[in-house]
């Protein structure tokens, strides 16, 4: 299975966390750190396993 390294879910571009999940459980488990952690995230079953992709908008920089 070749998986992409990065997927846009509406409109927005996301990028894989490198790991596929056995089971919704193990994903889940992953897809709430992220969501602890500031990130937007999304889950994607592909041919029996999960995938977490996950997205954070960068921080900008105060001009001072």
């Amino acid at each position: 299975m070749i998986i992409p390294l990065s997927r846009k879910f509406n409109g927005k571009k996301f990028l894989w966390d490198g790991a596929t999940y056995g089971s919704r459980d193990e994903a889940a488990a992953a897809l709430e750190a992220y969501q602890k952690d500031g990130f937007e995230v999304e889950l994607l079953e592909e041919e029996g396993r999960y995938l977490v992709y996950s997205r954070r908008v960068a921080a900008t920089q105060s001009g001072e």
